[in-house]
């Protein structure tokens, strides 16, 4: 798939929608578990099933903990002392993984994230964080590459961000087309990378591409 840029949501857009229901106890998350063995004509008593119900659970804790964590407040510690520094920043291949909203199926790639200060920088452990924080939830690859490049736009106003994000999605690989080393790429450019040729042209050299 071609890369392309995306279109970025507001700011407020970044929160995670709280839902009026009332969360299901984790009994009740184990219980629908072993409901989907019987369904798909398993026996959850026999002793090979006796703990998947758990370990399902404890994974999926794992798996979507990104659902905890405020990618904002993981940029608010900004450093202003940075001796007139305003060129790229840029962290390439960064691994993560992510499941897709639509089958729950994993996605896994890297991310290519940069900016171009304009008054502050943030330590590039930092970039990662935000990376794990939005890939951690059910996600498609479109909105994970917006969602990253909202939220440095947010929290560091620079003068322009980029991210590229290329992974393989095992809902094609393991399921329907079974087509495997196929990669889809996604891109978001704002401020100078969007309306200068040049500033892109090097973020695209800087990563390789």
């Amino acid at each position: 798939m071609s890369a392309e840029t995306i279109q970025l949501k507001q700011p407020s857009q970044l929160k995670r929608q709280e839902s009026d229901l009332e969360r299901p106890s984790r009994a009740m998350a184990e219980e629908a578990v072993r409901t989907l063995l019987s369904y798909y004509g398993e026996d959850p008593s026999r002793e090979g099933l006796l703990d998947t119900p758990r370990r399902f659970v404890d994974a999926y804790e794992e798996f979507l903990s990104g659902y905890k964590d405020d990618p904002i407040a993981l940029l608010s510690r900004t450093f202003e002392e940075v001796e007139g520094y305003q060129d790229i920043v840029v962290m390439r291949d960064i691994r993560f993984e992510s499941h897709c909203e639509h089958h729950i199926q994993p996605m896994i790639g890297v991310a290519h994230v940069a900016y171009l200060p304009a008054k502050k920088i943030v330590g590039i452990s930092k970039l990662a964080r935000v990376v794990d924080a939005f890939a951690r939830r059910l996600q498609s690859q479109e909105i994970l590459t917006n969602q990253i490049a909202n939220a440095i736009e947010t929290a560091l106003q620079p003068r322009g961000v980029a991210v590229l994000l290329e992974a393989e999605h095992q809902c094609i690989s393991t399921r329907g087309i079974h087509k495997t080393g196929v990669a889809c790429v996604t891109r978001a450019m704002t401020g100078e990378f969007q309306t200068d040729p040049r500033a892109e042209d090097r973020f695209m050299r800087l990563i390789g591409k």
